[in-house]
């Protein structure tokens, strides 16, 4: 089994982008199963194989201990840590080629807390990669585009795996989808992008872009759609090359 971490920010599409690759790997004709780790979650896209709703109810921690729903959903998110051996027995039982992992909404719930490190260590799995999804509706500008990138790079360390950066719902920028696709493989088209932006809001950037190109940090984004599917050939054999060692077909 090789486990697909999603990763992102709230709305960035990560359960759609799930509900996307099920097919696409079951098509490839490898068996794939689903996980959804947000206890929170609600209305999925697809049909989970394991749901960390089975073993806890925000309902019932709101209950017994006495909190309110944000509150609850933080301990909840807390919980899902204990819950790892019923994770791994319900995987272990179905025994996919692939395990897709469908992270909390939030995505402080689960990088920052130590409930998602943890998963992501002690997930036993013959390979482990995480997608981090570039939300396009936030990364338009260039200095939102910096603010997204280290969050992906902040992600990366807390969860200490790689990673690959996915622009999703690329569909959503239209012509402005080559100007972003350019920021992503060239720092100085970003910085000059970055000094079309007034006051304080350069010199910050700016310096903050600077270190992540010292830290070799570089993001040259997969775009994807799980509404035309575009991308999807692309980033399954990306994922392929990272885990599989390109071991898959993708004809």
């Amino acid at each position: 089994m090789r486990a697909i971490f999603l990763t992102g920010t709230a709305g960035s599409g990560k359960s759609m982008l799930c509900s996307t690759l099920l097919p696409w790997f079951a098509d490839k004709s490898a068996t794939v199963a689903s996980v959804n780790l947000d206890p929170g979650a609600q209305n999925l896209p697809y049909e989970p194989d394991v749901d960390i709703r089975d073993f806890l109810d925000l309902s019932t921690v709101m209950q017994n201990y006495q909190l309110g729903p944000n509150g609850a959903l933080v301990l909840a998110a807390d919980l899902v840590a204990t819950r790892m051996p019923d994770i791994q027995e319900a995987l272990d039982s179905i025994n996919p080629d692939y395990a897709i992992l469908d992270t909390p909404g939030q995505i402080e719930l689960f990088a920052y807390r130590s409930s998602g490190p943890y998963i992501v260590e002690n997930l036993q799995c013959d390979g482990k990669t995480v997608l981090f999804l570039f939300d396009s509706t936030l990364v338009s500008t260039p200095t939102n585009f910096v603010s997204i990138a280290l969050l992906a790079a902040s992600i990366q360390l807390r969860l200490k795996a790689p990673q690959i950066p996915v622009l999703s719902r690329k569909d959503l920028l239209g012509p402005n989808l080559k100007r972003v696709l350019s920021w992503a493989t060239s720092s100085t088209k970003l910085e000059q992008a970055i000094s079309e932006e007034s006051g304080d809001l350069y010199e910050l950037s700016s310096k903050l872009l600077r270190d992540l190109v010292r830290s070799g940090i570089a993001y040259d984004l997969l775009p994807v759609s799980s509404t035309t599917k575009e991308g999807l050939i692309e980033l399954s054999a990306t994922i392929s090359r990272q885990l599989n060692q390109g071991e898959e077909n993708e004809d």
